[in-house]
């Protein structure tokens, strides 16, 4: 008969992370002896739990200790597939600290195949780039000079492929796109060089038995990559990098830590790097030759509007028309507003039309119906001072400026917002920010009111405004091909028009850095915003500065490490249904 000691020793337990939303729990199972070969740190595996089966991931296996009650652990019920490995298992350690949560399945989801993988091919999937090789040879790249940390800056128009085939000369990469259908494109382009690729998710098999290049968007930053040598990140700027969901987690931020624990080279790579990629890269910082750099932009034409007289002023305005009118050219105007108008004024007593209920300002829908942003409620289109229904549309919308513009341009104006399902051809159209991601090109873009974006009331808005024009530069081409940018504006001499007029994006970073430092604003200090109910009451019990708005609690911290333990340490009061925003994106 074993004796307690005997059983101690044989006894094997592994910690599991049940794969349930909202269990912020692990627990310890026993590992049968026929599973003790296949369960490791990082598979997958089910679980007993309250009388059900579900899945879950190992995140670490030893010998039981003399604490723990053997007797009343219940075994593992099934080993599932290989998972994400011990490395990235510590990495997404260091994220649930970092952005406040205190729990890991956020992250193993994101770094787990998207179905079951029974094994991972062994010897590798393909060759590798080696020093002297004929490939090597064939794609130009310098080994005694590889790529290194920091950011790159290229005109919008430039390829970026020649960066990740240098990356890709140091040994395997992980590259990283935001948009799922750009990253596809990337990895055929990289076959066609003969390298050996693995686009995640659909190929997660073969990306974690090795391959020259991973190749993925947001979520890929977590995917397997054996031996990996260097990390790029394309677009930096754009916000899809960064995960919606609480937790917010962002793909630049955890690249960098992944590069930093592997011993690898990280590369952000953007036409308009952003003030956190900047700061972090110090003077770690490559641009292209300035003219190489400005033939990447368009021509930009900075329409000032500063001197006409606000209650006569129409967004439609001589330059735009001239373009309009121009039947060769194909025009793209945007403006981000929805709807009719978004802002009205009586042009009897001058009065901005406000909400009875709540006194916010009201738009107009498309029926010509008042209608309160806030609280919802309702009116026919009359003034609540005097009663007249003469309203001038101080502020107007996508729907009434197309009928604007098609009276303009003699040639029919299609509308695109996020809504738009199908889009007909046309040689013009109108729509908010969408329309610049839904078409294809074009050959002149112009933005009706870019103050909007200038002023909005974001920390980040100058940095958005500039990405917006950064888009609407890739679809109008290089000013070799005749792309140009129409911009209408108040504030011709702003930084960020100065930017892109120059093709200079650090007339803007420096500025900007400098105003963030002083305001205490990332990445110079932490920040996370908080809001449902029980908001007020988590805020108070972190103990870290808190700043109250309208719609929840703005809390600031030193540092990223300060705030995201105060955030993870701090129980959620009860019956509180809390959204957290670590770093949050448009506030």
């Amino acid at each position: 008969m074993s004796q307690p000691g005997d059983l101690l020793s044989a006894t094997m337990v592994a910690r599991v992370v049940p794969d349930v939303t909202g269990l912020d729990k692990q627990f310890d199972y026993l590992v049968p002896e026929g599973l003790r070969a296949r369960v490791a740190p990082g598979c997958m595996v089910r679980v007993p739990l309250h009388g059900r089966r579900v899945g879950g991931w190992v995140i670490s296996v030893g010998p039981t200790s003399a604490d723990l009650p053997v007797d009343k652990l219940m075994p593992i019920a099934k080993w599932s597939g290989v998972g994400p490995s011990p490395e990235i298992i510590e990495l997404a350690r260091w994220a649930a600290i970092r952005w406040g949560v205190n729990r890991l399945r956020p992250f193993l989801v994101s770094a787990s195949p998207p179905t079951m993988v029974g094994s991972v091919p062994g010897g590798g999937a393909g060759r590798r780039v080696t020093a002297g090789s004929q490939l090597d040879s064939q794609l130009g790249s310098a080994l005694d000079s590889p790529v290194d940390w920091g950011v790159r800056r290229i005109s919008p128009n430039t390829d970026p492929l020649p960066i990740v085939l240098d990356a890709v000369a140091a040994g395997p990469t992980l590259v990283i796109h935001p948009a799922h259908a750009a990253a596809r494109a990337i990895a055929a382009r990289l076959r066609r060089q003969g390298l050996t690729v693995a686009l995640v998710p659909d190929e997660w098999a073969r990306a974690a038995a090795g391959v020259d290049v991973v190749v993925g968007s947001r979520a890929a930053v977590w995917a397997p990559c054996p031996g990996m040598a260097a990390v790029v990140v394309l677009d930096e700027h754009d916000e899809a990098l960064q995960e919606e969901r609480s937790p917010t987690w962002h793909a630049r931020d955890v690249a960098i830590e992944r590069a930093r624990r592997a011993g690898a080279s990280c590369v952000l790579v953007s036409p308009a790097p952003t003030v956190t990629a900047l700061h972090w890269a110090g003077d770690r910082f490559q641009r292209q030759p300035l003219g190489t750099e400005r033939e990447g932009w368009p021509l930009v034409e900075i329409i000032d509007r500063s001197d006409e007289e606000p209650w006569k002023r129409s967004l439609v305005t001589s330059p735009l028309i001239r373009q309009l009118r121009d039947n060769s050219r194909r025009v793209v105007c945007v403006l981000n507003t929805v709807g009719r108008a978004r802002l009205l004024a009586c042009r009897s007593c001058r009065s901005l039309q406000r909400c009875e209920r709540c006194d916010a300002a009201v738009a107009q829908n498309d029926t010509g119906t008042l209608v309160c942003g806030r609280c919802d409620l309702q009116r026919p289109p009359v003034c609540q001072q005097c009663g007249s229904g003469a309203l001038a549309l101080v502020k107007r919308g996508v729907t009434r400026v197309r009928e604007e513009l098609e009276a303009a341009a003699g040639r029919p104006v299609v509308a695109v917002t996020a809504t738009t399902v199908d889009i007909p051809e046309a040689d013009v159209y109108v729509g908010t920010e969408a329309v610049l991601h839904r078409l294809r090109s074009a050959d002149v873009v112009a933005f009706l009111d870019l103050d909007a974006e200038l002023l909005a009331p974001r920390y980040r808005a100058a940095e958005q405004a500039l990405v917006l024009l950064v888009r609407a530069a890739r679809l109008v081409g290089p000013r070799s091909g005749g792309g140009r940018l129409l911009v209408q504006t108040h504030l011709p001499n702003h930084e960020v028009l100065q930017s892109a007029r120059f093709a200079d994006p650090s007339r803007l970073a420096r500025p900007e850095s400098a105003r963030r430092e002083l305001l205490g604003l990332p990445p110079f200090r932490a920040l996370a915003v908080v809001e449902g109910a029980g908001a007020d009451e988590f805020a108070v019990a972190t103990g870290l500065e808190a700043a109250y708005t309208s719609t929840g609690v703005l809390l600031r911290a030193e540092s990223w490490d300060d705030l995201g333990r105060a955030l993870a340490a701090t129980p959620r009061p009860r019956g509180s249904r809390l959204r957290i925003e670590v770093d949050p994106p448009r506030r």
